[in-house]
């Protein structure tokens, strides 16, 4: 091969590296920008819909527990860790947001994280929000989401919600902090705001699972399976897992499984709790 020859491939070879590098740094400075404008949109959306229900709220040591609980702690000040739960009559604007979008439908709130979202379920595509936002934005982070076998209400046995697991602690990223076993201690309830209900569930587990798809893969309305599934909330097998002791789990639970992506990028990390509460919204 000639000296001209080898040096007109070498030129080329260093131009298809540069080519692949420069839409490599800017697909990842897309998807950056595209993460950053959603954590404002979403910031918004909480501002301007729900301004009672703000992000990362946090009592000093505190509890998020209802005012009655018998078994609140002290902190070492003497004060105690205990403060109300969300008011059953905080404020979601339904319908300043279904004016936006006719797909939310409810909203969720995990209180000393970053979770305080809409959610939201599409009658055409059932993975729609996996990468569009609250607004139908074509958007990287996507939205929390259920699916169609998911009716609206939270009547079903087996209610699952999906968020990306966000490497700035957006969505759904938060639910791995309830792989601390102190956090998960500390943190006992979920809170989903509907039109008119609070919904109140009780964390049974927080456990790392398998990729199945979990409506797809039980048929939760014979009672063995859904028993299975509630024998595996009490007792996950894994080892990257945290149990609530002494939650009672039978046929008539209602249950509602958070789903993310595990760190590693193999499997799911679910978050599971138990209907305990539906009190009626002012």
């Amino acid at each position: 091969m000639s000296k001209e020859k080898k040096k007109t491939i070498l030129i080329i070879s260093i131009i298809v590296c540069a080519a692949i590098f420069l839409f490599a740094v800017g697909r990842l400075v897309i998807e950056q920008l595209g993460i950053n404008l959603t954590g404002s949109t979403y910031n918004d959306t909480i501002e301007s819909y729900a301004p009672d229900l703000t992000v990362g709220t946090t009592s000093e040591n505190g509890v998020y527990v209802d005012e009655d609980e018998t078994n609140a702690t002290s902190s070492s000040n003497g004060k105690s860790n205990v403060v109300p739960a969300p008011p059953v009559d905080s404020k979601v604007d339904f319908k300043g947001l279904r004016e936006q979008n006719p797909d939310v439908y409810s909203w969720i709130y995990i209180p000393d994280t970053n979770i305080s979202l809409p959610v939201l379920q599409s009658s055409e595509d059932d993975n729609y929000y996996l990468d569009h936002d609250v607004y139908k934005n074509y958007s990287f982070p996507g939205a929390i989401y259920s699916q169609s076998m998911n009716k609206k209400d939270y009547s079903d046995r087996v209610t699952v919600l999906y968020g990306h697991n966000m490497r700035n602690g957006s969505m759904f990223a938060n639910l791995h902090m309830f792989g601390d076993e102190s956090f998960f201690n500390s943190h006992r309830y979920i809170y989903i705001y509907t039109p008119d209900r609070l919904l109140t569930y009780e964390v049974v587990s927080a456990h790392a699972y398998d990729d199945k798809h979990i409506l797809n893969s039980y048929d939760f309305k014979k009672d063995d399976v859904f028993q299975k599934w509630l024998d595996l909330a009490q007792n996950p097998h894994s080892l990257y897992s945290n149990v609530r002791s002494g939650v009672k789990l039978d046929m008539n639970s209602k249950m509602l499984v958070l789903s993310t992506c595990l760190s590693s990028g193999d499997g799911r990390f679910l978050v599971q709790g138990v209907l305990i509460k539906d009190e009626k919204t002012k």
